[in-house]
């Protein structure tokens, strides 16, 4: 987020030079112990749903459903041959994910979209990222390379049973690895299929792959699977956060080639999955770079140089002078008859019938939007996975803030405010503002607001993590972060506010 604020105040925080460049790697690391409690600080309620894909009861389509997720308690045993293995748990579990994902192929893999008969990767291999001395896959030197891929000229997959695949396991669960190794072998059926050829993009492959991992987690969750289950409330979240810990890093204009040659954002690695999830292997198939560049549309990709040439972090320090700024601009865009009032006081005035939602809450009764600044800060802070969370930074609590004053907007128009639907509104809402920043925003106070690169990231994970932007004003929300995200997207890729009142009447 970069803000400009009137005269008298200092502009965001210093600036910084560009991010070091991560090299496109599926890389699952130590991170997300705290977060993927997920939903932790907005309650969750199944409510009452409708029939559509915004039915708060559903995840795409699908009955929200708590239970186990992992390994099934019957699960035949793993077969096939792997490679340079120590016959490891961990090995054992990637071999049954690749049994599963193999027998999805077998009944899914057709001609068209794809070309010819489906026929398994003939080679495994296993590695250690922690020991100079493992095997050599591919022509790499996998030492400190804790990862999965496809090789295509060895007509191999292969993964780290060092680190990747125990991390996997302890903080994303075992279906996790299933989802993980369902994108390698997405590339395997890229290349046998032939829906890719050397001029493909890499995000094309990549979003194709992250798509057809979504399709087979489908059919884990719609209980298909002999070998894994995955309840579409908890599990499947945490399948989606480790998705989101292998998004790219912010980019910047030396980056600019992976827009194009990069893995995605967090927002594109979700929406294709969730395409995936929904569609299915054939809108898969189909994805090319021309749908995904209608997709992104003029959402930011690139951290931009300043004036004076320097990469700006894209973080603002959340300050009370940028509470009311961000207000103002969302008064620019809703242009509400009664626009609410804001407080920072400590502790926030007292609100009838209504439950505190920190660290920001709104109250019908007054229309006033009460901030507690220090938790605000707190949750606007940058962190990653250093920090042992998803992604977050300042848009982590200004998509929160914004989420609370479209409460103020759904109750001037006497839409129910205390409701699941309500909820997933508010999402699509949030979506909707969002979008209008994505252009400065110039306010009657002198200020101005504008999305940067990595705001959307920090938005998705949020609403993941925590559920607060996706929440009603009690601090409700629903359990499957897979459908806050997608009210969240419904708002930010058609950003029409009656088109939520519709969707989530």
């Amino acid at each position: 987020m970069s803000i400009a604020i009137p005269p008298g105040h200092h502009r965001g925080r210093g600036d910084t030079a560009a991010p070091q460049r991560r090299l496109p790697r599926l890389r699952v690391v130590a991170a997300v112990a705290a977060t993927v409690a997920l939903a932790g600080c907005a309650t969750t309620t199944e409510g009452q749903g409708r029939s559509s894909l915004f039915n708060p009861n559903t995840v795409g389509g699908m009955a929200v459903v708590e239970g186990p997720s992992g390994v099934r308690p019957d699960a035949p045993e793993a077969e096939g041959t792997v490679d340079y293995t120590d016959k490891s748990e961990a090995d054992e579990l990637a071999l049954l994910a690749v049994n599963d994902v193999v027998q999805y192929w077998e009944e899914h893999y057709t001609d068209p979209p794809f070309d010819g008969t489906f026929e398994p990767v003939e080679n495994l291999a296993s590695y250690d990222s922690t020991d100079p001395s493992g095997p050599r896959l591919c022509g790499q030197d996998l030492y400190d390379s804790p990862n999965a891929f496809f090789c295509p000229r060895a007509d191999l997959i292969a993964w780290d049973r060092g680190e990747l695949v125990p991390t996997g396991i302890n903080y994303f669960g075992e279906a996790s690895i299933a989802a993980l190794l369902a994108h390698e072998y997405g590339h395997a059926v890229q290349t046998l299929g032939e829906i890719v050829d050397r001029s493909t993009p890499v995000i094309v492959r990549e979003q194709q792959a992250d798509c057809f991992a979504g399709s087979y987690i489908r059919w884990v969750a719609e209980g298909s699977s002999p070998r894994f289950q995955l309840n579409t409330s908890d599990g499947l979240n945490r399948v989606l956060a480790a998705a989101i810990t292998i998004r790219d890093p912010v980019l910047t204009l030396d980056d600019r080639a992976m827009i194009e040659e990069g893995h995605g954002t967090a927002l594109d690695r979700v929406a294709a999955f969730q395409t995936g999830f929904i569609d299915g292997v054939d809108v898969c198939a189909r994805i090319d770079l021309e749908q995904i560049e209608a997709s992104r549309g003029d959402l930011p990709m690139m951290l931009t140089p300043d004036e004076s040439g320097t990469v700006p972090t894209g973080d603002a320090p959340i300050t009370e002078k940028l509470v009311t700024t961000i207000i103002d601009a969302l008064n620019q865009v809703f242009g509400p008859a009664q626009p609410p009032t804001i407080t920072v006081q400590s502790p926030a005035p007292a609100c009838p019938d209504v439950e505190a939602t920190p660290p920001a809450a709104y109250c019908p009764a007054t229309n006033t939007i009460a901030v507690d600044l220090p938790a605000l800060q707190a949750l606007g802070s940058t962190a990653g996975t250093e920090e042992r969370v998803l992604v977050q930074g300042d848009n982590s609590a200004i998509s929160v803030l914004t989420s609370r004053y479209t409460l103020a907007l759904q109750h001037e128009r006497g839409a129910p405010i205390d409701t699941v639907t309500a909820a997933l509104r508010t999402a699509c809402l949030t979506g909707v503002a969002q979008r209008k920043m994505v252009e400065p925003i110039q306010t009657p106070q002198g200020g101005s607001i504008v999305l940067t690169a990595g705001d959307l990231d920090e938005a998705v994970a949020g609403l993941l993590n925590n559920g607060i932007a996706a929440s009603d004003v009690n601090g409700i929300t629903v359990a499957a972060g897979f459908t806050r995200i997608t009210a969240y997207r419904s708002g930010l890729i058609n950003p029409d506010a009656e088109a939520c009142y519709t969707r989530f009447p």
